[in-house]
């Protein structure tokens, strides 16, 4: 992309006038820098940093096992909390848990997951990063109806028009074919496993009330295994350390605070302050919050993912280790990258993961070493503390200069090229391509098995998720990748006025499938397109 296409992509995104005042150097800085968001602050004392040990989400056995999968059952409930010292907190779980258990998976086995609903709303389950069948990928009007709903209750939880309370949506023949796939009590999604090693989550999906379904504590992660990652000498076992970081805050009474329109979630969004993204002010990792966790003077590897809503991240550990390359990158969205990629720091958006190595061995004993967010400020600024112990102990781990065979898709070989401008409308939603979202209308139909190119560009801040199969990033403003794009993506983070160029190919599974923003506030607000596969 040279840099007459990237100006003439901005102009459709920002209209002429505002692409203009772009190049100010003032202006184009500020929106290099811009990050989205309204602070909300909790309504009680804040307890200290670094006096919780860090928790690690328990790992859900299976019911049974059988030649090809196996069988696992979550309840999603309602469960009290103690998350800040001594408060209680009412959270909607998955398990009782918050956050839900882990799903350690083996690449070439089924997942079958049966999850029964005991909230009191309906939800629908995303598996992120899941390579999955269409009637398995948390359709954002696939509703699960909770258990003991009458006929009447799920008529009208099933009128979406209303209940999403989006323009220009009721009748629509795709609302009411989405609307036939409701189920009530129990419903079982079923994960083939045919994908590479990767760090995945799982969480709410519902379309216009995934925010508030999240934040209140519906997700968790899934992690696959395969015999490629298995056989390179990594940090496993205690030393692989899954780490959900997402901020929340909290109301007077230990409730978890969140800026809806209707407190009932009866109708979907966010007061209008928030439009653009809620923050929270206290920082979580894996449910607590700003925990320690004592290390050893070894390698662990650590699966960092950005659970927030909308709270971007630069992650860094302090002090830095001499000679700086202190995170090891060996994984991204869609598992391990060819070869490591060292960093001082991290940028991560919402829903991105990246795998990296630490070498506490670089330390010495008793170093209080913190992982801070240089995106943050006051307690934001503070993610958790590592306590590197003086134990003698044996580190048998190392990173290889080679870890993976990653395909590297070709750009020659698109059939298609795809332009999706992400963007505010002027009323009160986000747009893909100047459209609020609606179920049951295509925005793009690509073949299965073909390479296509598609381009996402933005106003302001917009990470990109795509369903079905992760995408390579191939450039970014018409120059190389960024230094955080390695990899295969299912997520990439597209900063103000930017354009970024992906390769994508969707493979096994026909079907419909979505596009969308990543930041809960926007999605909540149409920023969702679907596209099918055929």
């Amino acid at each position: 992309m040279n840099r007459r296409r990237f100006l003439g992509i901005g102009a459709s995104v920002l209209g002429a006038g505002a692409l203009a005042a772009v190049a100010a150097p003032s202006a184009a800085r500020l929106l290099a820098e811009g990050r989205p968001g309204q602070l909300l602050s909790s309504e009680l004392d804040l307890p200290g940093a670094f006096r919780t040990a860090l928790p690690l989400p328990p790992v859900l056995r299976p019911v049974r096992t059988d030649a090809t999968g196996d069988h696992y059952e979550i309840t999603q409930q309602v469960a009290t909390l103690e998350i800040l010292p001594g408060v209680k907190t009412e959270a909607w779980t998955y398990g009782g848990g918050f956050p839900g258990p882990t799903l350690v998976a083996r690449s070439g086995r089924a997942a079958v997951v049966r999850h029964r609903n005991e909230l009191p709303v309906p939800t629908t389950t995303h598996l992120h990063g899941g390579h999955t069948p269409a009637d398995s990928d948390g359709y954002p009007v696939d509703l699960l109806l909770p258990v003991g709903t009458s006929d009447d209750d799920a008529r009208r939880m099933a009128d979406i028009a209303d209940m999403a309370g989006m323009p220009g949506m009721a009748g629509m023949p795709g609302m009411r074919h989405a609307a036939g796939r409701n189920v009530t009590g129990e419903r079982t999604y079923t994960y083939p496993g045919k994908q590479r090693a990767a760090t995945l989550w799982y969480h709410d999906h519902r379309m216009g009330f995934t925010g508030p379904a999240v934040w209140r504590g519906l997700a968790g992660f899934h992690l696959v295994h395969d015999d490629e990652e298995a056989a390179l000498p990594l940090p496993h076992g205690e030393r692989d350390l899954p780490l959900m970081i997402a901020d929340r805050s909290f109301a007077a009474d230990g409730s978890f605070r969140y800026p809806a329109v209707d407190p009932d979630l009866g109708e979907p969004g966010v007061t209008d302050a928030y439009a653009n993204g809620v923050l929270g002010d206290v920082i979580l990792v894996n449910g607590a919050p700003w925990p320690r966790l004592d290390v050893d003077r070894v390698r662990y590897r650590l699966r960092l993912l950005n659970a927030s809503n909308t709270r971007l991240y630069r992650l860094e550990l302090d002090p830095q280790p001499t000679g700086g390359d202190a995170l090891v990158q060996i994984g991204s969205d869609g598992g391990l990258l060819a070869a490591p990629v060292r960093h001082d720091g991290i940028e991560i958006a919402p829903a991105e993961r990246f795998d990296v190595v630490v070498d506490f061995a670089r330390y010495a004993p008793g170093t209080e070493v913190r992982l801070v967010n240089r995106f943050g400020s006051g307690r934001t600024a503070e993610v958790m503390r590592f306590d590197v112990t003086a134990r003698q102990v044996t580190d048998d781990a190392t990173v290889p200069d080679r870890l993976a065979t990653v395909e590297a898709l070709d750009a020659s070989a698109a059939v298609a090229t795809r332009d999706f401008a992400f963007r505010r409308s002027r009323g009160d939603g986000w747009t893909i391509n100047g459209r609020l979202y609606e179920p049951g209308r295509n925005i793009a139909t690509p073949a299965l098995d073909e390479v296509e190119l598609w381009r996402f560009s933005s106003d302001l801040h917009h990470p990109v998720h795509v369903h079905l199969n992760q995408f390579q990033v191939i450039g970014r403003n018409g120059e190389d990748p960024g230094p955080y794009d390695a990899g295969w993506k299912d997520t990439v983070d597209l900063r103000p006025a930017e354009a970024v160029e992906v390769l994508v190919r969707f493979t096994d599974y026909a079907g419909v499938y979505m596009l969308h923003c990543h930041n809960l506030e926007h999605e909540d607000m149409a920023m969702m397109a679907d596209f099918t596969v055929r």
